[in-house]
């Protein structure tokens, strides 16, 4: 039962925290993509914004189908560096060079530029995000500590989303516009190649054994994970857990700047509170998921996020002493939801692996990954497409009617609350908590305890009768 005991321990700290680093890059590259990016390509260089919204759909529907081949091709991985090692080592030049053509954009760049680059750089943050939440799963195997490893992960990020904040801030006049965003560029490709680094030499990599180790992955089995009780509701909730957020992230700019009277630098530093809130918003979400249950403090979270977003309207413009704290809260609630969501489909890998005998940890993590695509594709192009249509005008200096503004004030503050507590009720009635969890791993440990018995037993016979076979 040695395993059982090692399987319910707490990693150290230090070993979570380099594994987390990859969440560096990650963060900080996916808040520049959903925030400064399309306004970039938008009033920088000089494309329409529903050239940008469609460019941006069109490469998520393509990327849908990415994250479920990459999910089965990481399972079927098996090499003597590890399974999801290489997959890390291999996004990382991926992401750097589509970074730098995206982020480096010349002016005047075309659809099928920008579409190409985005398929690019989304394919390796793909691969780095899908290895690193795999990793996750079998790295933490107990119920509790998984909400820990998440939530420092969460945080980690969270660094990683200041930290590209703050670059802007700092050079001044020289961080506005299409400056800022080459900064921000090369800060995630110097960075990206550090944080690998850290990640894959320093965390070990368990892989679990399977009762078929010659078992192929195949859509098939995609398709009966998805139809699972707990897969479907984890990937509803996720949805449109990824919907509401995502609404805000590609207004952002226009809300605050254009319909509250926020300037650009003040802008940016609502956005630093809104993301710090992360971090300290990812250790209380972890906590509190480990004293009441994920499902429950998802609930919570839910009902707190309307709150919280609601009250943004009530706040008066240009009001940076009110909208801080008011940023801050929007930005702690809504840490809770990839945090959690991630540490329950690892405990829904378990329950898979030890009904089935296969590891589908990578397939898992895709639907959920995939999910999260479905939400920045539907919110992209359809809030650009509905602020096209209201007349809004994106370019810089642009003047817009009342009309205009109001139907950016809409989109941006009370539809995420509808998708958000359609996600939030996705987890009444949720089954698969901590007592249901402990009973699965503890089979699970007893079952590869016999089995690395059995392995054990097979190589000594092997031994024996090799030493025979010459008398």
């Amino acid at each position: 039962m040695a395993n059982s005991a090692a399987g319910s321990s707490r990693l150290p700290l230090p070993v979570v925290m380099a594994f987390s680093s990859t969440a560096l890059p990650i963060a900080a590259i996916g808040l520049v993509m959903a925030v400064y990016l399309p306004r970039f390509f938008a009033g920088q260089l000089g494309l329409s914004l529903a050239a940008v919204g469609v460019a941006f759909t069109v490469v998520r529907l393509i990327d849908l189908a990415i994250d479920p081949l990459l999910g089965m091709a990481m399972d079927r991985t098996r090499t003597r560096f590890g399974r999801y090692r290489p997959w890390l080592l291999a996004g990382g030049p991926i992401v750097m060079l589509a970074a730098y053509m995206l982020f480096m954009a010349p002016h005047g760049i075309t659809e099928t530029y920008l579409i190409g680059w985005l398929l690019t750089l989304y394919l390796g943050v793909s691969i780095l995000t899908l290895a690193q939440a795999a990793w996750g799963a079998s790295l933490a195997t107990d119920y509790h500590d998984r909400s820990r490893v998440y939530g420092v992960i969460q945080a980690v990020g969270v660094i990683g989303a200041v930290l590209i904040l703050l670059l802007p801030l700092a050079l001044g006049k020289r961080g506005e516009g299409a400056g800022g965003v080459h900064a921000m560029g090369w800060f995630c490709i110097l960075l990206i190649p550090v944080a690998l680094a850290l990640c894959t030499l320093v965390t070990p990599e368990r892989v679990a054994p399977e009762t078929d180790s010659k078992e192929r992955v195949t859509l098939r089995d995609y398709w009966d994970l998805v139809r699972r009780p707990e897969m479907a509701r984890l990937i509803f909730a996720d949805l449109f857990m990824a919907l509401g957020p995502g609404t805000t992230a590609a207004l952002y700019l226009f809300f605050f700047h254009d319909a509250r009277g926020y300037t650009t630098p003040q802008t940016g530093v609502l956005l630093v509170f809104f993301i710090g809130a992360g971090l300290v918003g990812a250790m209380f979400w972890g906590w509190l998921a480990q004293k009441i249950g994920k499902h429950r403090a998802l609930i919570v979270s839910a009902v707190a996020y309307a709150v919280t977003q609601s009250a943004l309207m009530i706040i008066p413009p240009a009001t940076m002493a009110l909208a801080i704290p008011g940023m801050f809260s929007v930005g702690f609630v809504s840490s809770a939801f990839v945090l959690i969501v991630r540490a329950m489909v690892a405990d829904v890998a378990d329950e898979v692996r030890l009904e089935t005998g296969k590891e589908r940890v990578g397939l898992l993590y895709a639907l959920v990954t995939t999910t999260q695509k479905v939400g920045t594709a539907i919110t992209v192009g359809i809030s650009f497409t509905v602020l096209d249509l209201v007349g809004y005008n994106a370019a810089d200096g642009a003047t817009n009617t009342p009309q205009a503004i109001r139907g950016l004030e809409l989109c941006y503050v009370f539809a995420p609350i509808i998708l958000v507590f359609f996600g939030g009720a996705a987890f009444i009635g949720w089954k698969l908590d901590a007592k249901r969890h402990a009973e699965v791993r503890r089979q699970l440990d007893e079952r590869d305890a016999l089995a690395a018995e059995a392995g054990l037993l097979d190589s000594v016979s092997g031994v024996g009768l090799a030493t025979e076979a010459p008398r």
